[in-house]
């Protein structure tokens, strides 16, 4: 049988404010990783293709509200 050490986690301050929540993303962003910004490639529109829908879907999606209704 193995003996898992489960550590607890580190003290929560409930009562911080927002001085103390930029200090600790300050701290943690020494920790995280920016990927790469990769370029979009353009895609050839031989590979774009129409979307077929349902026609349950589409009367769904039509008795749907738009923006701004």
């Amino acid at each position: 049988m193995t003996n898992l050490k489960v550590h607890a986690p580190a003290p929560v301050d409930l009562e911080g404010d927002l001085a103390s929540l930029r200090g600790d993303c300050a701290r943690m962003a020494p920790h995280w990783a920016v990927p790469e910004r990769v370029a979009p490639v353009p895609v050839s529109p031989s590979r774009i293709h129409g979307v077929t829908v349902p026609p349950a879907s589409a009367r769904l999606l039509d008795a749907m509200s738009d923006y701004g209704d």
